[in-house]
């Protein structure tokens, strides 16, 4: 970026295209360490939206739990290792292409997601199964964006 102010990057110059990219990779990687702690510690904060169940003693409350705590699990996974990954120095390195491969992995999680849920529409419940799709969309768009972005050999074909 030229600039340190966000609002003045000319997203036609490819610097400044992958800094914001790489921006967005970061903030979805925080988000999604976020998520995942929550969920191993409220397993019904991810589960309740997204399937309906996560509370109770009985087993649609266990179902969720667990469902939740393994998709807090993943997140903080897929989330910490982006965010260690992001963090390496010295581009275009190997660094740059193992923060590409987590990237990918987060947003082929997150399409799947998406898949998974239209697979199950009509049973999700009614009003949150938008927000979660729709968030988990844009997750996967942004991540699949950032990926591209940050692969080291999209920086020598564009130089």
């Amino acid at each position: 970026m030229r600039s340190g102010n966000l609002l003045r990057m000319d997203l036609k110059n490819q610097d400044d295209l992958r800094a914001l990219l790489r921006r967005s990779a970061t903030a979805v990687a925080a988000a999604r360490v976020g998520i995942g702690v929550v969920a191993l510690v409220r397993p019904d904060v991810p589960s309740r939206p997204w399937v309906g169940t996560g509370t109770g003693d009985g087993p649609a409350g266990l179902a969720g739990r667990v469902f939740g705590r393994a998709l807090g699990g993943r997140d903080l996974a897929l989330g910490l290792a982006t965010l260690v990954a992001l963090s390496q120095p010295g581009e275009p390195s190997e660094a740059s292409e193992a923060a590409a491969l987590w990237v990918a992995a987060g947003a082929l999680a997150d399409a799947l997601d998406v898949a998974t849920s239209l697979a199950s529409w009509r049973d999700l419940p009614r009003f949150t199964r938008w927000l979660v799709v729709g968030s988990a969309a844009g997750a996967s768009l942004t991540g699949a964006a950032g990926a591209l972005a940050l692969r080291p050999s999209a920086r020598r074909a564009a130089a």
